[in-house]
């Protein structure tokens, strides 16, 4: 599987390109502002480009959305409990930056524990609500896209409309924390890290196994 990291716009929002180095077969994962560094990586990698994944519906990862589609006419998937965040500038939050950003309507959801497949790459599905209600990262050969969920020595926001302290740290130790300690976290911003890392070290977690 290979992957390119983008940290885009001043919010530093991380968009991972995903592909099956011999298929091509590739998705775009939070491509949070319009960015011809993301366009460029496809072109220049021939990338047949499925789908635009999205870990949850606040706007600093979704801005780039319709220019992906329109480039590669890929699929916008997102877990249905984030889905009106596309259409709804109040609900993905950018009503308070005073953007009103209004995006493509998604084209399906995204599952618990269903897979998503690009070449022989198989990504899972797992749902993560606490940070929004429709938060999901994204776990295929031993890489975790965690987005707003996990970062490095520190967990997403949850002072939010639809945020929840309780269920962030409960999704993170029942579903992140059971994974193998190599695996490798891709934070939604900030630098990566590992879930044995996460464990030792992260003072959210500390106390809890």
């Amino acid at each position: 599987m290979e992957v390119i990291k983008k940290s885009l716009g001043q919010m530093g929002t991380n968009c991972y390109v995903v592909w099956d180095e011999n298929t091509l077969e590739a998705a775009v994962v939070d491509p949070g502002f319009e960015d011809q560094q993301i366009g460029d990586i496809i072109n220049d990698n021939k990338l047949k480009v499925k789908y635009i994944l999205l870990t949850h519906g606040h706007f600093d990862h979704l801005g780039g959305v319709n220019q992906i589609k329109q480039l590669t006419g890929a699929k916008v998937l997102i877990h249905e409990n984030d889905a009106d965040c596309l259409v709804d500038p109040k609900r993905n939050l950018s009503a308070l930056a005073g953007i009103d950003m209004v995006l493509a309507p998604a084209d399906g959801y995204l599952n618990e524990n269903e897979t998503i497949t690009l070449g022989e790459i198989v990504i899972r599905i797992i749902h993560t609500p606490g940070h929004s209600k429709g938060g999901v990262c994204f776990l295929a050969d031993g890489q975790l896209i965690a987005g707003d969920t996990l970062f490095n020595t520190s967990i997403g926001r949850t002072d939010f409309a639809d945020g929840d302290l309780s269920e962030l740290l409960n999704a993170i130790e029942m579903k992140l924390f059971i994974l193998d300690d190599a695996t490798i976290v891709l934070p939604g911003h900030g630098g990566n890290t590992t879930i044995g890392y996460e464990k030792m070290h992260n003072p959210f977690l500390k106390g809890r196994f």
